[in-house]
């Protein structure tokens, strides 16, 4: 007997169906991923599961007394009391003990007495985990379960899941955590449920296989609509008996087409070039570091760190939560005054940075108001465009635009982030934690565009996945408190190091490490001169494993099968734009509206040489 069973359930929010009459059955013993674009109703319906929200109609069964503990994404900042008290008032029914309550606390490095309210975000969410998984439940419904969380800690969380999470349902954005962790998959699709009786890395093979066939049907479908609509042109009399059977049919294909149309994009991400920057981007120099309100003022968080970054480098910060990560990116910024030592920074340096706290979004202000002002256009490429077409390249339609970020997903919110980063021109990204909360399509393409970003990227992730696919170096917070550099990605720097081989040149110590309670103990022995970074990185990548087959990947089928329509659209276009520049009357207007069509028409015109240039490429790739 099904343990959660949902039938026919449907929701709307507004006018849009969320769900349209979904199905779910969730057996002892599932540990399913819940997969979807941001903004679908992933969290929506672990809400709905655990009865805090109800479905307009159809059915949510639970079996009776089966107990259910739900980690959401929603920040519960009213709660005032200590982080023990939260797991111990969040327990529904309240059943759990202090002993267990603060063996998970301990294991997410939090402290028991602390203030709740006092917490950052972050550490909300791990005493809100660990009240989810003091609770013991039958049924785990977690969200986002590894958003703030070191790598770590991380990894002890799978293990904990595969051996104790008798039933779990998760939402996550972290591939290496569902390959470990889930035994089946359901997809939430434009408000339908897709459910898959297999792993993650199994769902990935099937779906590339069903995507194979559907892109054969859709050649063929295409092909057939294209010479109906032929014959409909060259004027044969269709309203004719023997002919309107044809017709109706061709109306059908028509419609068919506009619902494929409709279904959601992808994410264009393109970050804009501010050219190159100086050879040398950063030199730290015995660079040390105490905040000044710390309980323990005589040990630095960053002590005698050493390191050089390089135009072109790709970096992955990593280690446990507190060890002094973001710390060195505002050091490097120049947002933070070391205490000894320097930072020597590059010439014509452009620097982006993405907030992990996204503090550069103001909630109560709308989509269109936090990325341009409030203004109908921004300047993107140093060309204007509208904010409403920018902002579909980032799947924000004109009527989510209006709406107030505090409303958005979490995902949502890192989307407008980078769309408001990368409408800037940038020779060095920074990033702190891009990853969290962005559904997988999207995560890739982030990944494609950084590798393929012609700058500097300096990194911070727990996502294993995306460190090792995009960097070429580490530095490696440790947590027995020694930072170390290492040229490879961060599995690479894991198993040197499983195997009791040197992890890497000594670059200094953090003290943050050391108190980290996500440790697992596998912390290496400083090594000098054994990966050193004179090593180059296109001769450490070459030895790496090779990232992936050069084949037609999922996303890119989904890119080539939408070009013809996107260069028929731009064909279009132009010839709009022509017809309007034949008309004399055209340069009778103000000077700014000339100018800005005669611009548009120049991008119109770049764009379909590159959607052209770009089918070819694609299409001459083995499926």
């Amino acid at each position: 007997m099904a343990l959660i069973s949902l039938k026919d359930v449907q929701l709307r929010f507004g006018d849009e169906p969320l769900f349209a009459g979904i199905d779910l059955h969730i057996q002892s013993g599932d540990r399913l991923v819940l997969l979807g674009r941001n903004g679908v109703g992933k969290s929506t319906l672990l809400r709905l599961i655990a009865g805090r929200i109800e479905p307009d109609s159809g059915a949510a069964a639970i079996s009776n007394e089966v107990r259910v503990a739900l980690l959401s994404q929603e920040d519960e900042t009213g709660f005032v009391g200590t982080a023990l008290e939260y797991c111990l008032e969040a327990a529904n029914p309240p059943a759990i003990s202090e002993v267990e309550a603060q063996k998970f606390l301990t294991r997410l490095g939090m402290q028991a007495d602390e203030g709740f309210a006092t917490l950052s975000g972050g550490g909300r969410r791990r005493v809100m985990l660990a009240a989810a998984l003091a609770a013991e439940p039958e049924v785990l419904l977690l969200d986002e379960p590894t958003n703030h969380l070191d790598i770590d800690t991380a990894i002890w969380l799978e293990g904990y899941l595969q051996r104790e999470a008798a039933t779990l349902l998760m939402i996550t954005h972290d591939r290496a955590f569902a390959k470990a962790v889930a035994n089946r998959v359901a997809e939430l699709d434009r408000g339908e449920l897709f459910s898959f009786d297999c792993g993650y890395e199994e769902f990935l093979r099937r779906r590339d296989s069903q995507l194979e066939s559907e892109q054969q049907q859709r050649a063929a479908f295409d092909r057939k609509l294209a010479a109906e609509e032929a014959w409909l042109r060259r004027g044969v009399k269709a309203r004719r008996t023997r002919d309107e059977g044809r017709v109706r049919a061709l109306l059908k294909m028509r419609e068919e087409f506009r619902q494929r149309r409709n279904r959601l994009g992808s994410v264009n991400l393109k970050a804009e070039d501010a050219g190159r920057s100086g050879k040398l981007v950063a030199e730290v120099s015995n660079l040390s570091f105490t905040y000044p309100d710390s309980q323990e003022p005589d040990r630095p968080l960053i002590h005698g760190l050493s390191t050089t970054i390089m135009r072109g480098d790709k970096v992955g910060i990593v280690g446990p939560n507190g060890a002094g990560k973001t710390t060195l990116i505002r050091l490097l910024l120049g947002e933070l005054t070391p205490d000894a030592g320097h930072v020597r920074t590059g010439t014509n340096l452009q620097p982006l940075y993405f907030d992990q706290m996204r503090s550069q979004l103001d909630p109560d202000r709308t989509v269109v108001e936090n990325l341009s002002g409030g203004d109908d256009q921004l300047i993107v490429g140093g060309k204007p465009k509208h904010v409403n077409a920018y902002l579909q390249d980032f799947l924000f339609n004109p009527e989510r635009a209006r709406n107030p970020v505090k409303i958005l997903s979490g995902g949502e919110r890192n989307r407008l982030l980078l769309a408001k980063l990368f409408a800037q021109p940038s020779n060095l990204l920074i990033l702190d934690e891009p990853t969290n909360d962005l559904d997988m399509e999207t995560l890739d393409l982030l990944e494609d565009m950084l590798l393929q970003y012609p700058g500097t990227v300096l990194l911070v992730s727990h996502d294993r996945e995306f460190l090792d696919n995009v960097v070429t170096d580490c530095l490696v917070f440790t947590p027995d408190g020694d930072i170390h550099e290492f040229v490879g990605g961060y599995s690479d720097w894991r198993q040197r190091v499983a195997a009791g081989l040197p992890g890497g040149t000594s670059a200094g110590t953090a003290a943050g490490g050391a108190r980290s309670a996500g440790s697992t103990g596998n912390s290496p022995t400083s090594s000098h001169g054994d990966d050193s970074r004179s090593d180059s990185s296109t001769a450490a990548a070459g030895s790496r494993p090779t990232r992936r087959e050069r084949k037609l990947s999922y996303k890119e089928a989904r890119e080539l099968e939408s070009l013809p329509e996107r260069i028929a659209g731009l064909e279009q276009r132009i010839e709009e734009l022509h017809t309007a520049m034949a008309d004399p009357e055209f340069y009778r207007q103000e000077g700014d509206q000339v100018a800005q069509l005669t611009g548009e028409l120049q991008d119109c015109e770049e764009q379909l040489e590159a959607a052209f240039h770009r089918w070819e490429e694609l299409d001459q790739l083995p499926q």
